[in-house]
């Protein structure tokens, strides 16, 4: 064991020994070459011919001199080499004899060895090499020893980026669209990120920036100031102006203009069918009615038209709209309020004549534009959905079916639909509160004949003018592309969650394929601004849907069916025109009808009944708070209250005991609410207009709150009444009651 330790030092102090003869020789070639320089350098001028010769020859001298120390070296290299080779045969040997895990240890320390010989060498090198530099050169990267460092931290941080960066290029993985204009990545997408080398450079320039920046900062403190007060009067101007201030955004409910004019429950309904459509549908009714029935029509005013709706209204909340009208005005079975409101006949006759335009010059519309019929109704209502309402962060774009099966040129078919057969529109909605805040009429292909190309996105586009980001629009696969996503997000802010169809050309063709995929897997897509995914909820069936909403990391829900957000998003927000279709045919007025425009006029009444409702709820939170049959109960009072007026202004009884007393109760309350408004009577009044008794015409009989005998026939008669005489009061049956004009009854 000490014969192998002895033989290893000497083995070390053989080659530094050697490595320093090595270093002696080349530090003396090195020194001969300087001053050989140095002698042809002061000789230069003097003797230029000569010391052209003469550099020839030290030239020479120095090659030769140089071979020579090549040789000399070679020779004692040769001469190391066999030393070196002797004493690891005896070295070898020794190992052998003293066990063969030594081994290990003396090839450690002879590598090491040769390792410290190959640095010192090194580093004679460097030293030889730097002899001749000037003093200058060095002071000079003495001083620019602080900034290379820098630079060589920023590169070396740039190159570890740029590794970093290149590893997750290598883990993701690039495919295009089928119509090769659309690339998508597997992972998320930065298009406009800088480099890592230009990110860390524009981050050290812009640190030296900032301090030469604040050197003149405070001479452009007032410059800014100035400039600051500048933009706040811009933005004072830009809250005054009207136009800018629409498209701010505003907080989701009713708008300051419904919240001002919500007085009532009528009032409510009446902000979506305003007096002005009223109007255009009693002109058109009368002008249709005269034309069928000439001097017999009876003209139909407002009252008779909001006592109409009031009983359509009720027939749904009844859930009678299935139900017979005759057995509606039963005198036993039916309800009372029918019977009541007006007879079966003028009701059938409003139905049969109800019109909302001219038919005369009809033809000549309907040649360019198929909802002619209804025309001015449907836009005068559309209008007013939007100004009432503000939807919320997410709306809901879908197509709802009235249904009809009467003859009609765009009549749809949807076999996916309750009715299958019906009228086509197309809802935009809030999905949370189901608010309609805009609808659009389906009326087929166009003039041409030919079909439309993407539709679906020329539906959206429309539905959604006017609103204004930052919102989410959430439609099915009929809708939603690519550059619809694009083009909503860039002119109007608006983000899209929508399923795609498989064969849209954006689609790449690794999310279509799912062979070898596993189940409640999800595989992402991304662009700049677009998030596609493809989920397997089945095996072999994949859904797909696109997102402008969620453009950062691919997250997945951590449970058993392992759905995106995407997805939860998609199913969350929905279903607002669904819930919508269900709510409305829960309590619709819709009445059988073989015309289109009675059809789509109903379901304008079913809808504004909806919306009033929504205002009327989120504007009166505490009203029936917790009951599961409110809105059943609004629609019950808006019935009654349309239903009102016209109750109070008949002039003649019905012929059940129901219906009657249901007036007479009706009357009598608003004859107080007329008392009440106008205060009691001065008991002198009379007292003063005693010298114009003749001239005092008697008033109409009314009809008084009790059922008295009357008090003109025998008592024998038992005659019992309503009436009662406008002028002394008395009741008076119908035999003892005579009608006389104002002009007969001034003359009697």
């Amino acid at each position: 064991m000490a014969r192998c330790v002895t033989l290893n030092l000497e083995l070390h102090r053989v080659i530094a020994h050697v490595a320093q003869e090595d270093r002696d020789k080349h530090d003396d070639g090195e020194r001969d070459r300087h001053d050989a320089d140095e002698h042809d350098h002061d000789h230069d001028h003097d003797h230029d011919h000569d010391a052209g010769e003469d550099e020839g020859d030290e030239n020479r001298e120095g090659e030769d001199a140089d071979a020579d120390d090549d040789a000399d070296d070679d020779e004692d290299d040769d001469d190391d080499g066999e030393q070196d080779d002797e004493r690891g045969e005896e070295q070898g040997a020794n190992v052998a004899q003293a066990g063969g895990w030594q081994r290990g240890d003396e090839d450690r320390e002879g590598d090491g060895g040769d390792d410290d010989g190959e640095q010192d060498e090194e580093r004679g090198e460097e030293r030889g090499a730097n002899a001749p530099q000037e003093g200058g050169r060095q002071r000079g990267d003495d001083d620019n020893e602080g900034h290379d460092d820098e630079e060589q931290d920023v590169e070396q941080d740039d190159e570890d980026e740029e590794e970093d960066e290149e590893e997750e290029e290598e883990e993701s993985e690039r495919f295009a669209s089928r119509d090769g204009e659309i690339e998508w990545s597997s992972t998320t997408y930065h298009p406009h990120r800088p480099g890592p080398r230009r990110r860390r450079r524009a981050e050290y320039e812009e640190d030296e920036e900032q301090q030469l920046d604040d050197d003149g900062n405070d001479q452009d403190q007032d410059q800014d100031q100035d400039q600051d007060q500048r933009d706040r009067d811009q933005d004072e101007r830009q809250q005054q102006d009207p136009a800018r201030r629409a498209t701010a955004p505003q907080s989701p409910g009713p708008t300051e203009y419904a919240a001002t004019r919500v007085r009532d429950i009528l009032s409510a309904f009446e902000l979506f069918v305003t007096r002005h459509i009223q109007e255009i549908v009693v002109t058109a009714t009368n002008i249709e009615g005269l034309r069928k029935c000439g001097n017999g029509w009876k003209l139909m005013d407002a009252t008779d038209l909001r006592g109409y709706i009031g009983l359509l209204l009720l027939a749904g909340v009844y859930r009678s709209r299935n139900e017979a009208l005759e057995s509606l005005w039963h005198e036993e079975s039916g309800r009372a309020i029918f019977r009541a409101t007006m007879p079966l006949k003028r009701f059938h006759a409003f139905s049969r004549l109800l019109r909302f335009d001219d038919r005369e010059t009809r033809a000549a519309r309907r040649a360019a534009d198929k909802l002619a019929a209804i025309r001015d109704v449907w836009d005068a209502w559309v209008r007013r959905l939007p100004r009432l309402y503000n939807p919320g962060p997410d709306v809901t774009v879908d197509e709802q079916l009235v249904p009809f099966r009467g003859r009609c040129s765009f009549r749809q078919y949807m076999p996916s639909k309750p009715a299958r057969y019906g009228l086509k529109s197309w809802v935009a909605c809030d999905a949370a509160s189901s608010y309609a805040w805009n609808m659009q009429m389906y009326t087929g292909k166009s003039a041409s004949g030919g079909p439309e190309r993407n539709l679906g996105a020329r539906v959206v586009l429309d539905v959604t003018k006017g609103l204004r980001g930052p919102r989410n629009v959430t439609c099915d696969n009929f809708f939603t592309s690519y550059e619809l996503a694009r083009r909503l997000l860039i002119e109007r802010r608006l983000t899209v969650v929508g399923t795609m169809r498989k064969n849209k050309p954006e689609l790449p063709r690794a999310l279509l394929n799912t062979k070898g995929r596993a189940l409640f897997s999800s595989r992402f897509a991304f662009t700049p601004t677009v998030t596609l995914v493809s989920y397997v909820p089945k095996r072999h069936k994949n859904v797909l849907l696109l997102s402008t909403l969620h453009t950062g990391k691919a997250r997945v829900r951590a449970t058993r069916d392992a759905k995106p957000d995407i997805i939860l998003h998609y199913n969350s927000t929905k279903g607002g025109v669904d819930n919508l279709d269900k709510l409305v045919g829960t309590y619709s007025c819709r009445r059988k009808t073989t015309r289109w425009p009675l059809a789509v006029f109903h379901n304008i009444l079913d809808v504004s009944a909806y919306n009033a409702f929504v205002l009327w709820r989120e504007l009166r939170p505490q009203w029936m708070r917790g009951k599961l049959y409110r809105r059943r109960v609004f629609l019950e009072q808006l019935g009654r209250a349309l239903v009102t007026p016209l109750i109070e202004r008949r002039s003649r009884l019905p012929r059940t005991e129901a219906s009657a007393a249901l007036v007479k109760a009706l009357t009598s309350r608003a004859a107080a609410a007329r008392e009440h408004r106008e205060g009691v009577d001065d008991d002198n009044d009379d007292d003063n207009d005693d010298d114009n008794d003749d001239d005092v015409e008697p008033t109409a009989p009314r009809v008084a709150s009790k059922r008295k005998r009357c008090q003109l026939c025998p008592k024998t008669k038992d005659r019992k009444t309503y009436t009662a005489c406008g002028a002394c009061k008395r009741y008076i049956c119908g035999r003892c009651t005579r009608l006389n004009c104002a002009e007969c009854v001034r003359g009697l």
